[in-house]
Order: structure tokens, then C-alpha cells, then sequence
């Protein structure tokens, strides 16, 4: 392991043997961060130091981003859950809270599913239970997500995370644009991770106390799918952030970071 700006960085090896990069840093009651889709663990790096007074923070780099392994196989978001088991134990940590956004809400769910004992509390920002059962984005999204001119989607992309008023004021790189040293096969595999993503049947057994936030404006996964996450899995609570888009968690930090930490540390009552 080796320090990096405040953040010890190390590597664990998958149950398949795929080497995983994670970083920890902060102190208390570990915390790990699950990034978006085709995103190493940079897409925290806006609000990550929000964390750190209360908890030990723990993010990796997904296989296919990173300094991670980049295998051209493919990636179940189940998987990738079983590699967040790997980091864990690299690190010797029995039990963490996990804070999943995007695809790694996904990976989340199979997180606290498949491993209950390894989960204090769960919070799953701008995700979606997938299959048949979630609320797909709309074609008008994909179309723009996968125009031709590279300009022009990276363009809509940033709309869809952020509001015009984020985006005047800055001008980017985004933490949240994807990691631009990703091969061109791990960003097909990680796609296709996150639309095969269905955990509908497992939700109901998760037993983590459980937190849903989604921007009410989130066009890139619907906010219609907050209530279907809170709803399925028991005593799940929900709190939508007015004017949000996709990066809720980065653009409205302010009330956002507060909120999830309130949920935390068993302040939020119902």
C-alpha cells in the first residue's frame, strides 16, 4: 500500500483473479463508495472530503477502469459485488455502510443482498432495480448518449448529470464523464453489466436499514425509480432532491452529503 494525498492506495485480487485498485482515507465507521458506470473511483473526488470526519471511505476502481485489471469477459453489477467483497477483506473490514450511485446503486443491491452481514446501511442514489420492473431512460437519451460526434454526446452527458446553472459556472472536466483511459471493450462490458442488471426478486430480503435519494429531474435513470427501490425493500426510506439531475450527490452536495451522513449515524427518524 502506498499514500496518495491523504488517501492509502492499494490493490485486491477478485475471486477470479482480476486485480482490483481500492483507496481509503478519513477516519470512523467505514464507508464505501460505489461509483457509476465506466468510472473509476475519481467520480467521488467532488465529494468524497465530505465523508471523511465521520468515516474511513473506501472507493476501487471497477474492473475496466482505473488501475484496475481490464478483463474483455463479462461483468454482472452481481459480480462487481463480489468484488467489493474482495476489497473489503483486503482491508479487513468485517462490515461498512455502502453508498451506491448510479451502477454501483446497482452493485449495491446485490451487495447488502447477497452479503447482509457485510452491510451496516445502504444508501442507493440515481439507480434502478432493473429488468422488467425498472423505468428505462428514454430513447431520446440513448439517441443522444450515442451520436456520432463525440463533442456533441459528451455535451448531453453533462446535461444529464448537471444543471445549466452547474454547467455555466463550470466549465469541466467532469469528475463524473467517465474515465477517458478505458478500453473500448471494458466500457461495452460495463454497459452491458448495467442493463442486465435485475435484482427485483432479491430486494425485498435486503435488511439493511436503507436510505433512496434521486434527483427529481434525473432524466438519465428516472426518478420514477426511487419509489419502486423504497417500496420493495423493507422500511426503506426516500428523499427526492428538487431540481436534480443525474450528479445529485455532487451538484447538491450541500444538502445531499448531510442528509445520507444524518442517515448514517441513525439521526434520521421517520
Amino acid at each position: 500500500m502506498s499514500p496518495l494525498a491523504g488517501i492509502v492506495t492499494g490493490t485486491a485480487v477478485a475471486p477470479d483473479g482480476v486485480r482490483l485498485a481500492y483507496q481509503a482515507g478519513g477516519r470512523g465507521e467505514p464507508l464505501v463508495l460505489l461509483s457509476g458506470q465506466a468510472n473509476s473511483h475519481h467520480w467521488w473526488d467532488g465529494v468524497r472530503a465530505g465523508f471523511e470526519d465521520a468515516h474511513r471511505t473506501i472507493t476501487l476502481d471497477w474492473r475496466g477502469t482505473g488501475a484496475s485489471g481490464k478483463p474483455d469477459e463479462p461483468y454482472t453489477t452481481r459480480a462487481l459485488a463480489a468484488d467489493v467483497v474482495a476489497v473489503l477483506d483486503e482491508l479487513g473490514v468485517e462490515r461498512a455502510h455502502v453508498y451506491g450511485t448510479s451502477m454501483g446503486g446497482r452493485v449495491a443491491q446485490w451487495l447488502a443482498a447477497d452479503h447482509p452481514g457485510r452491510v451496516g446501511s445502504l444508501v442507493l442514489g440515481c439507480t434502478s432495480p432493473g429488468g422488467r420492473h425498472g423505468v428505462e431512460r428514454d430513447n431520446s437519451v440513448r439517441r443522444a448518449l450515442a451520436q456520432p460526434d463525440r463533442d456533441a454526446a459528451e455535451r448531453a452527458l453533462a446535461e444529464l448529470m448537471y444543471t445549466p446553472r452547474w454547467l455555466a459556472a463550470r466549465p469541466g472536466p467532469y469528475n463524473t464523464a467517465g474515465d477517458p483511459g478505458m478500453p473500448a471493450h471494458a466500457r461495452r462490458r460495463h454497459l452491458a453489466a448495467s442493463n442486465g442488471h435485475d435484482a427485483w426478486d432479491v430486494l425485498p430480503g435486503i435488511t439493511a436499514p436503507t436510505l433512496v435519494l434521486h434527483g427529481t429531474d434525473d432524466l438519465m435513470t428516472p426518478a420514477d425509480n426511487a419509489p419502486l427501490l423504497a417500496e420493495r425493500i423493507p422500511g426503506a426510506r426516500m428523499i427526492l432532491v428538487a431540481g436534480a439531475r443525474h450528479a445529485y450527490f455532487e451538484e447538491f452536495q450541500d444538502y445531499a452529503t448531510p442528509v445520507a451522513l444524518d442517515f448514517l449515524a441513525g439521526r434520521m427518524h421517520a
